[in-house]
């Protein structure tokens, strides 16, 4: 015995420390996890993800939260709504009320679409849904329906792509008032960088499974919901801007070289294709219309009376094809 003690007492001490290591590591695996994050993010040398939990979905719904929106997330073979189509559809109905503040989650929906043909690698790639996960399936109206006719707002993430694919798919989302969590909140004023959903639910502290519709969905509600400082919910700016009205205003008939000073402002082409008319065209705030006509007046067509054509629009129409 005494011979062991003294070749333990030989070892040297980071030696020791090394042996005990284990029972630490064993230590440390029984305590809390949500403590030891907490205690990494306390060092200031750590920043902690956090998985995303789906909210629950209630049966009984708070008395003052009236009113229903719903987050809506397409899975699609390519990104022409008027050849691609839907594969996947998920739908995040939850309450809030007049001030813009969230309630609970009351709905889910989720389901898969077998397209007419087999779907693009590079979809597959980036969603995981292959052409075996939809064979066979299709999207469930009914269901869908219960969820999207009770919607006072729709909300994408990227409104002006889904809205076209969510029409062309069922005459169900028409007649909605649609929002857009990436043009109609100001992330970067927020301290977000960036607005891909990704990046804000990191930013948010949690990470989820990206690119699968219902996923996407709850992540959007969370990142909706988050206060990061002592600014209003995301979700109330969002609300507030789907009650303004916007305009889109045509620079028909302007000189043909300057498109260059249009683009530069902002101003996109429409072929005429898409029933807009055949002009450079910018979408804008409606108390900002008239500094942009007297823009359009002394620069571009340098004549007081030209009277662009312009249209005004709701949450009713904005985001469409």
């Amino acid at each position: 015995m005494a011979n062991q003690l003294e070749m333990f007492a030989a070892i040297p001490v980071a030696a020791r420390a090394e042996a005990v290591k284990p029972r630490a590591i064993r230590k440390n695996l029984r305590t809390a996890p949500e403590e030891m994050a907490r205690s990494l993010e306390a060092t200031g040398d750590y920043k902690i993800l956090r998985r995303l939990p789906a909210r629950p979905v209630v049966t009984e719904r708070k008395a003052d939260f009236t009113r229903v929106g719903v987050i809506v997330d397409t899975e699609t073979t390519g990104l022409d709504h008027r050849k691609d189509e839907i594969i996947e559809i998920g739908a995040v109905a939850f309450s809030f009320d007049d001030n813009g503040t969230i309630g609970d989650v009351i709905d889910v929906y989720g389901g898969l679409q077998e397209p007419q043909a087999p779907i693009p690698a590079d979809i597959t790639r980036l969603t995981g849904i292959t052409d075996e996960m939809v064979a066979g399936q299709q999207i469930d109206i009914a269901a869908l329906r219960r969820i999207v006719e009770t919607a006072d707002l729709v909300i994408a993430h990227n409104a002006g792509f889904d809205r076209p694919f969510c029409e062309a798919f069922s005459p169900l989302f028409v007649n909605k008032a649609w929002a857009c969590s990436v043009k109609e909140i100001d992330w970067s004023l927020r301290g977000f960088e960036g607005t891909k959903l990704g990046y804000l639910i990191g930013q948010a502290g949690y990470f989820h499974e990206g690119h699968r519709a219902v996923d996407d969905c709850f992540a959007l509600l969370e990142v909706l919901d988050h206060q990061k400082d002592e600014s209003d919910r995301p979700f109330a700016e969002l609300h507030r801007a789907a009650q303004r009205s916007r305009v889109r205003l045509f620079a028909e008939h302007s000189p043909f070289d300057m498109k260059d000073h249009l683009k530069a402002r902002g101003y996109r082409w429409s072929d005429g294709t898409d029933g807009r008319p055949r002009s450079w065209w910018i979408e804008l705030d409606e108390d900002a219309l008239d500094e942009e006509r007297h823009f359009l007046r002394t620069e571009i067509y340098r004549w007081d009376e030209a009277d662009p054509p312009v249209q005004h629009l709701t949450a009713l129409e904005r985001f469409r094809a």
